[in-house]
């Protein structure tokens, strides 16, 4: 008796390479143990949250006998957390952002499949550029939609501008954007956005509904090098930011996010409304009010970026006496190299034997590379070298 659509069986056949890594993973620390695996499979941030989390929640505790203290609020969220929200991401993006151009959403995930339920059509499509984020396809055919890659220029991962003008349609109704990236770490430039941004209005002449710019970006606190990581409000009208506190606040499991709708674009209260009618109808109802609480209590607090930064350099050190090629990563958590030979899948398999996991790059949409996640001990890092070393040689 078949129990699943066919669908979703074909979702689980091909389940997630992150995912399959850490279950691997998982069998590895209990044949060896912990301490003898180098897990960098999963982008699941380690360090402890802020101590504004933790007063928040005491906080929370003394009024939690009161009547509807978690109970149901309006759908895009409490007037007052985003009242709160509306001035941080004015500040963080350098416009101002009226609290009515923001819904509170159950993280960036509720964000990007509340917009995509909102504008999508069957049979549309949204742009991305390859290397992306696995889920992003899943969440396309939620819809409806047809995810869309475009590679972006090799090893640098900047924006391949051209290519991606001519993979526009009259099915495009986004193109969909992550910088901080995940997987590669690159930062795209302000000059390569606003070429992007000339692209889509030049797509747009004629058209009566206009292509979205969708902009990802839980990891825009993350940037090292004095990197700049550009607002697009002022560059597209037509833009949509969605983010999440997962990673700056380490409440990955808290599922606290949102949606902002660019106060520039015409007629935005149109798109506001199918947010937060969508956000309703696909069940989330409103975001967790203990994250939302939080979140209020919080803003403008963060883990210590300096942690990551010097992991980030601890791992370069670790790759370049592999001998392996990469570009250093800008933003975000992760590095991406090249696959010595070419096989990401095989290179993998042979860093499994080091017990290194990696996350091979076919899983982004981007073969030839592999992922590591730095969110993990440094110890664990420099632990890894002699295993690195040893499945380049065997590579060659």
């Amino acid at each position: 008796m078949q129990l699943v659509s066919g669908q979703i069986g074909e979702y689980m056949d091909k389940a997630s390479w992150i995912r399959k890594m850490f279950e691997k993973g998982a069998e590895l620390k209990a044949e060896f143990g912990a301490d003898n695996v180098c897990d960098f499979s999963l982008g699941n941030p380690d360090l402890p949250p802020p101590p504004s989390v933790g007063q928040g929640l005491a906080e929370m505790a003394e009024q939690a006998d009161k009547p509807f203290a978690f109970g149901y609020m309006p759908n895009f969220g409490y007037p007052d957390v985003r009242e709160s929200l509306a001035e941080h991401v004015s500040r963080e993006q350098g416009t101002d952002v009226p609290a009515e151009n923001l819904i509170i959403t159950c993280g960036a995930a509720g964000a990007i499949n509340a917009f995509l339920r909102t504008v999508i059509d069957s049979g549309e499509e949204v742009v991305v550029p390859a290397p992306f984020f696995v889920e992003y396809g899943f969440y396309c055919e939620n819809h409806g939609g047809v995810l869309k890659p475009v590679p972006a220029k090799p090893l640098t991962f900047e924006l391949d501008i051209e290519a991606i003008d001519k993979a526009i349609t009259p099915k495009t109704r986004a193109v969909l954007i992550n910088s901080p990236n995940n997987p590669s770490g690159a930062v795209y430039s302000e000059e390569s956005l606003k070429e992007l941004a000339a692209v889509l209005e030049k797509h747009n002449e004629g058209r009566n509904r206009p292509i979205f710019l969708l902009s990802d970006e839980p990891y825009r606190f993350l940037a090292y090098d004095d990197t700049e990581v550009p607002s697009l409000l002022p560059l597209y009208p037509y833009t949509v930011v969605c983010s999440s506190f997962s990673k700056n606040l380490s409440l990955a499991g808290a599922r606290i996010g949102y949606a902002l709708v660019n106060p520039a674009m015409p007629d935005s209260e149109a798109l506001l409304a199918g947010l937060v009618m969508s956000n309703r109808i696909l069940g989330f109802v409103n975001a967790p009010a203990i994250g939302q609480r939080l979140l209020h209590r919080s803003l403008g607090s963060g883990v210590d970026i300096s942690v990551y930064d010097e992991r980030r350099k601890a791992m370069a050190e670790v790759l370049d006496n592999a001998g392996l090629r990469y570009t250093m990563p800008k933003g975000a958590f992760y590095f991406f190299p090249e696959a010595p030979g070419g096989d990401d899948v095989a290179f993998t398999e042979l860093l499994l034997k080091e017990r290194i996991l990696a996350v091979p790059g076919k899983g982004f949409g981007f073969p030839g590379y592999f992922r590591l996640t730095f969110c993990v001990g440094e110890d664990v890092i420099r632990r890894s070298a002699e295993g690195f070393k040893k499945a380049v040689e065997a590579a060659s």
